[in-house]
């Protein structure tokens, strides 16, 4: 392999003659062999050119950066946001905890790419565009890095999660509509209760939904709060006056999201309470996504010798040696999706707690567990939803037979003959393998004619 050599502060570095980054990048790439290589998100990256493009604009208005400069920072950051170099940013997400060597990389592919459209080789000539005083001009790692993880989340989330689990709602709600009038039994404890529509049963999970999604939208406010021009520990040192707020103006500007310069830099630098916000709201909606999909696998179990009731769409053969059968994967992959979002949480809280003093050194594994979390929702739910909830069907026959055969229909008439009495019948029809009805006669305590105007199923939701 062909090497240029690069220079930092410490030495000279040898760099594969191909490749945009620089001195920092190459060492880092050496000195963290954790894990993938190029495990750091994309996404960050991509926030990453936004806000560096954003930062140089302010420069040039603020007079402290000349106008080709900012113009040719500019143009390769609109590169990195389109996708153009996503190969030059090999780094782990295993790495310093304020995410300074991410930083470098971006800096030093922005030099070098100007360097590269200026006309020049890379590795002669000297740069025009300088990593540090240049791209990173009235910036630190330890503003830059929280900015970039509030960028790429808030956009994931509302570009992608959110859109997703709106839909899958959406879908839901087809199906509440669609089984309004199909009273079937409920389940409590497992174990048989009063009847319920299966119209009714699927609003619940609707419900969840809707209260999830609340959270999660409530949370954004926080995430469009920007640590960019804190710098170092908060004071803005470096930085020109009205830095923050024009930087802040420009990076909403560009992402025509509600992004806004934080109240307090030092708890924007300091701490990640934001993301630990909107990632409770992720972490809620996984353990409803949970809670639907085990109800809806075991709704659909069997299918002959389970519950049944509802049919799942038939998406592919579930067994290898089994002939014929089919199983609830989509419910599988997003009861896994779940545990991996919950496993998340605790990642992030545990690294959220880890702000000493002026600086959260957990950075890159907040970033790539939040991100991963919105990723994963997002997919799983248009899986769920297009290959399992739009394509459910109730089975109707099997509904009423266990309707029809449920002891706890004898609920309805504790308000005509007392509990005591309704229990002794329910207790007579199990032990006797007879129906209520049967026993409720022979008891004594009512008529036929009585039984059958006090116990209506479809009365009692």
């Amino acid at each position: 392999m062909d090497y240029r050599i690069e220079k930092d502060t410490i030495g000279e570095v040898k760099v594969p003659s191909n490749r945009l980054w620089g001195a920092q990048t190459e060492r880092s790439k050496n000195n963290f062999k954790i894990g993938p290589d190029g495990s750091m998100p994309i996404e960050l990256i991509h926030a990453f050119a936004i806000l560096k493009k954003a930062a140089a604009k302010t420069n040039y208005e603020k007079g402290i950066l000349d106008k080709e400069k900012s113009d040719i920072i500019s143009k390769v950051c609109d590169e990195i946001i389109e996708g153009k170099l996503d190969d030059q940013f090999p780094l782990v997400i295993w790495q310093t905890g304020s995410g300074t060597q991410t930083n470098m990389n971006v800096n030093e592919v922005i030099s070098n790419r100007s360097h590269q459209l200026l006309g020049n080789e890379l590795g002669k000539g000297e740069k025009l565009v300088s990593p540090n005083d240049d791209v990173n001009k009235s910036q630190s790692s330890n503003d830059t890095f929280p900015t970039a993880m509030h960028i790429a989340t808030y956009k994931l989330l509302s570009e992608k999660t959110i859109p997703a689990l709106e839909d899958l709602k959406s879908s839901i709600n087809l199906k509440v509509k669609e089984f309004k009038s199909i009273v079937k039994i409920g389940r409590t404890h497992l174990m048989d209760a009063t009847p319920i529509t299966l119209g009714q049963e699927f609003s619940a999970y609707e419900s969840q939904l809707d209260h999830g999604i609340n959270s999660l939208k409530n949370s954004l406010d926080h995430l469009s709060e920007i640590a960019l021009g804190g710098t170092a520990v908060g004071t803005g040192m470096n930085t020109p006056e009205g830095y923050s707020e024009r930087v802040a103006e420009l990076i909403k500007d560009l992402t025509k999201l509600p992004f806004k310069t934080a109240k307090n830099k030092f708890e924007a630098l300091s701490s990640h309470d934001a993301i630990i916000e909107t990632h409770s709201a992720l972490k809620m909606i996984a353990v409803s996504l949970n809670k639907i999909a085990n109800d809806i696998r075991m709704l659909a179990s069997g299918p002959r010798s389970g519950i049944g009731e509802i049919n799942l769409p038939i998406n592919e053969p579930g067994s290898s040696i089994m002939p014929g059968k089919v199983n609830p994967t989509q419910c599988e992959a997003m009861t896994m999706v779940c545990a991996q979002v919950i496993g998340n949480d605790a990642a992030i809280t545990f690294g959220g707690a880890q702000g000493h003093y002026q600086l959260n050194v957990f950075k890159p594994m907040i970033a790539a567990n939040i991100l991963e979390s919105a990723r994963l929702l997002s997919d799983a739910s248009n899986s769920f939803n297009n290959n399992c909830i739009s394509g459910i069907t109730a089975n109707k026959d099997i509904i009423k037979t266990k309707l029809d055969n449920s002891l706890m229909l004898i609920t309805a008439l504790n308000t005509k003959i007392g509990y005591y009495k309704a229990a002794e019948i329910a207790n007579a029809a199990f032990n006797n393998g007879t129906s209520l009805k049967e026993e409720a006669v022979r008891l004594g305590y009512l008529t036929a004619e009585e039984y059958d105007s006090w116990v209506k199923p479809e009365d009692m939701v």
